[in-house]
């Protein structure tokens, strides 16, 4: 890769090695300590200026990503000559060397390649011909030392020629870093030795396992970075698609190739002249992104995170376009050229595979019949689909969805070089796009009861997919510049249809047995699955996508096939398919104007069916642990209620019907004799019976119980079906209650996500909180439940000042503040008949809770409940409010006084709880 440091242009104006070798030079004689600590000042000032220069021309050329980091390895193999020569002639000069004393100093791993990002570690390798003398490690001690003092980070070795080969031998990563060694500065017969040595006494005769290492170590990796290429903040190095994968692939050309750069693998077959330029450009973005990445946040960061796609979006020049912001086009082309490395990866393990073959199985996958024969025309090659030749998708497009089709039937791969035809003629499907039986195999593929997932990304990685269906192509490696959606919305979509027929195929009973049980009696399933494509297909066109998708599936699915029904419900679906989430995670679920609105939206018990499956997948699509016990309870308690609805209409039990069923239950349960129940029947108000579950009333009345007349009781119960803990507090009723115990809550490192607000007829507070840790798991560490009684205990007794015990709490999600999110607050008097309904969008950030019930109880109203709901950076809390008198909230002048304080609670960073 020297290729590219030869390249680099005025080379001088980056270090002047000439120059830097006559100050040293011309160094005063002194003690050897003083004299390497002065040629390090020297040193450090052209690492420093050197730096300087190449950062003002990446600055120039920000998208120049090899040249960048060619021009590092350049600037450390000058400082790395210097130090060598200074050492050897100033330090430690030895001008008879025995055949002992030889040596020579390379480079090794990236930095060998000629590739170093700013915050890069410099990994060299100093080589003797035997075991180390006195002298040699003097020098390479001296050298570390100077090394160190200027700042860099080193990974380095010492070895004899036998050390190397036996270490080389016996660690594949040790081989992998010495495959790429590149002579520095010494003894170049010693490196000639080495290099010979390495081709003839470790390389040779062990490249098929070199391979089958490399990708098994390709896998690892990929399984630990999240095994999708489409993650919304990718390691630029080590991830699925990124600088490593391309780096493997020039590992094992090199080392069963001999090949000496990546353009000389156009030379051995393993790639084209079109592929090789593809595999450069690539090459050059990721470096580019990695170069930026790394000067922006100063140090060797691989995570693109997003807190800085935005600053590299405009250092990289993107501009915003209309429904697609700069950062998003940044990230969308960022996704297109980590499939081009999948890409790229197919073939190139295509070739290996062939060259390979005669010696035993291909790689990863068993030995199967080699002999080729026909099925449907195409021809299966050892068990995969291959092309009887090369035009053979020019010659008939259709073609182009028959191989999908096929694989997808009969469980076969695709060979990769069929992958690559399907790849460069993807184009041709754009001629059979009205094609009824195109249309008809894509159907079959879509809502296969196999595994549409597989498929459906391999049409989506060959670039058919997005051809076939435009719309799609629309979203293709689309990010969703948020912290909620760990995938780019074709990733996401495809993920959600693969859950779908998981589901179907009654794989995810356990986690989904209201799904799974119901999905039988859905009748129109194709309609289901054309739904789940088509959720997110509007993306990123600057309008609602619910109502901009249900336009494409009303333009659509008549052409898939669909029936005018299926077509009508295929809109509904899209159009609504966040409707059941949001009532479900927003709303107040025991208040039954909720569940008749909702009813009256969905108007059918099929419509119901369908949207409960949708939304799941929806939910657990978006990424992993964004799905939990609580909201499936949440939509399984608005699916029973809304499906009573649909199916009796308003004949349902009446309300005083409901709370007498659950006072007998709760009699039973308990072993309550009359009086008792009579007692807790006559103490506890209707909406408190309305609102809580039998389980969760006989918790509260067993805790009330054994308190007796304590003025503070609280309780802590674990609910493994909701992944929270149920926090009970009763106590006197008194203003700002709520907002201390909230306070006092997340000062405990609890994280409220639902709540309930009771007052009993004797004029005591009964609060119920559902408690998650930060990470969206059971808060059931004896610890954590023991710190949050007290600080509960604390806040209501005023032994604790909650404003600095807030302040302290160190903030959880600072990369929040990457997102512009301006607080929006709607109130809403139709929403509940009894109630004033307020809604509250916003940043989250550590006791938002904590600050918007402040604002409520400044705002001298009364808290009946809250439902709080985070969706990656951003918090939608909705708070049910009467005034004082316990009426709805009319006054025009005292909402708008109310939206404006809760606006200022939502917006203030600093934290607003008072002691």
């Amino acid at each position: 890769m020297s290729d590219r440091i030869n390249a680099i242009p005025r080379r001088r104006g980056i270090i002047d090695r000439r120059a830097l070798s006559d100050q040293l030079t011309a160094l005063p004689e002194a003690p050897s300590a003083e004299l390497r600590q002065a040629a390090t000042a020297i040193l450090k000032k052209a690492l420093a200026e050197g730096r300087a220069e190449i950062e003002r021309r990446f600055m120039e050329h920000p998208s120049a990503g090899l040249s960048t980091a060619a021009s590092g390895a350049f600037l450390i193999d000058q400082i790395l000559r210097l130090l060598w020569d200074f050492t050897l002639q100033r330090l430690y000069p030895n001008n008879n060397p025995t055949a002992a004393e030889r040596m020579t100093l390379i480079a090794v791993g990236g930095y060998g390649r000629g590739e170093m990002a700013p915050h890069s570690d410099v990994d060299i390798g100093f080589l003797t011909p035997w075991k180390q003398t006195a002298w040699s490690e003097q020098v390479i001690e001296s050298m570390l030392y100077a090394l160190w003092d200027l700042g860099l980070k080193i990974g380095h070795s010492s070895r004899s020629l036998d050390e190397m080969v036996r270490q080389a031998k016996s660690d594949v990563t040790i081989r992998t870093a010495l495959l790429e060694a590149r002579y520095v500065w010494g003894d170049t017969e010693l490196y000639d030795e080495a290099a010979h040595r390495f081709r003839t006494d470790v390389q040779a005769d062990t490249a098929r396992q070199f391979i089958a290492d490399k990708l098994e170590e390709r896998e690892v990796r990929h399984q630990k970075m999240g095994d999708s290429r489409y993650v919304v903040e990718p390691n630029v190095k080590e991830g699925k698609g990124g600088l490593r994968d391309l780096q493997t692939l020039f590992w094992i050309g090199k080392y069963a190739y001999n090949v000496r750069r990546a353009a000389d693998l156009v030379e051995t077959g393993l790639f084209d002249a079109h592929e090789y330029r593809q595999f450069n450009r690539a090459e050059n973005f990721l470096w580019a992104v990695r170069c930026h990445l790394h000067l922006i946040t100063g140090r060797a960061e691989e995570r693109l995170t997003f807190d800085v796609q935005r600053e590299i979006a405009e250092r990289m020049r993107y501009a915003d376009r209309p429904g697609k912001s700069k950062v998003e086009r940044f990230m969308q082309f960022y996704f297109l050229q980590a499939k081009r490395v999948g890409d790229l990866t197919g073939i190139f393990l295509a070739h290996l595979d062939e060259k390979y073959a005669a010696r035993g199985r291909r790689f990863g996958l068993p030995r199967l019949r080699r002999k080729p024969r026909k099925l449907k025309g195409f021809v299966l090659d050892r068990g995969r689909l291959a092309l009887p030749s090369d035009d053979y998708f020019a010659q008939k497009p259709i073609r182009l969805i028959e191989i999908f089709a096929l694989a997808e039937q009969h469980g076969l791969e695709i060979h990769p070089l069929a992958m690559r035809a399907a790849s460069r003629d993807a184009k041709l499907v754009d001629d059979v796009r009205d094609n009824k039986r195109a249309n008809a195999l894509f159907l079959d593929i879509l809502a296969s009861k196999n595994d549409p997932e597989t498929v459906l990304r391999w049409m989506n990685e060959a670039g058919v997919f997005g051809r076939f269906m435009p719309d799609f192509g629309r979203v293709v490696a689309q990010m969703q510049f948020d912290m909620y959606h760990h995938y780019t919305v074709d990733e996401h979509t495809i993920r959600a249809i693969g859950l779908l027929s998981r589901i179907e195929r009654g794989e995810l009973k356990e986690d989904h047995p209201l799904a799974s049980g119901l999905f039988d009696k859905i009748v129109q399933r194709r309609a289901l699955y054309v739904a789940v494509l088509l959720h997110d297909i509007a993306k990123g066109r600057g309008g609602d996508h619910s109502v901009l998708g249900a336009e494409v599936a009303e333009r659509l699915c008549p052409r898939l096939g669909l029936t005018a029904a299926e077509t009508e419900t295929v809109a509904w679906l899209v159009r609504y398919h966040l409707l059941m989430s949001a009532t479900a995670f927003k709303r107040d679920l025991a208040d039954f104007k909720t569940i008749l609105d909702f009813a009256e939206q969905v108007q059918s018990p099929q419509r119901l069916m369908m949207l409960l499956v949708l939304t799941i997948v929806d939910i657990r699509a978006v990424g992993p642990g964004v799905w939990n016990g609580w909201k499936r309870q949440l939509l399984g308690t608005l699916y029973e209620s809304a499906e009573e609805v649909l199916r009796l209409g308003h004949k349902q039990k009446g309300r005083g019907e409901r709370i007498a069923a659950k006072q007998e239950e709760l009699g039973a349960l308990l072993g309550l004799d009359g009086d008792r129940l009579r007692h807790w029947c006559r103490v506890l108000p209707d909406s408190y019976w309305i609102a809580e579950d039998v389980e969760v009333i006989a918790g509260n009345i067993r805790m009330l119980d054994a308190a007796e007349d304590a003025p503070l009781a609280i309780d802590a119960v674990v609910q493994d079906d909701n992944d929270a803990t149920l926090v009970t507090v009763a106590a006197a009723d008194h203003p700002g209650l709520f907002y201390r115990i909230a306070g006092a809550i997340h000062a405990a490192g609890g994280n409220i996500i639902d709540a309930r607000i009771h007052t009993t007829r004797e004029g005591r507070a009964l609060d119920n909180f559902l408690v998650q840790d930060p990470l969206g798991g059971t808060f059931d560490d004896a610890g954590q439940l023991e710190r949050l009684k007290q600080a509960i205990t604390e806040a209501l007794t005023n032994r604790a000042k909650m404003t600095e015990r807030l302040r302290r709490k160190p903030l959880p999600r600072l990369r929040a503040e990457a997102f512009d999110i301006t607080a929006n607050v709607l109130i809403d008097n139709r929403a509940s008949n009894r109630f004033t309904v307020i809604e509250v969008n916003a940043r989250d950030r550590p006791a938002l809770l904590n600050a918007l019930a402040q604002a409520l109880f400044e705002s001298k109203v009364t808290l009946h409940s809250a439902h709080i709901a985070t969706y990656g950076e951003r918090a939608v809390d909705t708070f049910y409010v009467t005034d004082l008198l316990n009426d709805k909230i009319v006054n025009s002048g005292r909402l708008k006084a109310l939206e404006r304080r809760l606006a200022k609670a939502a917006d203030k960073p600093d934290v607003q709880a008072a002691a």
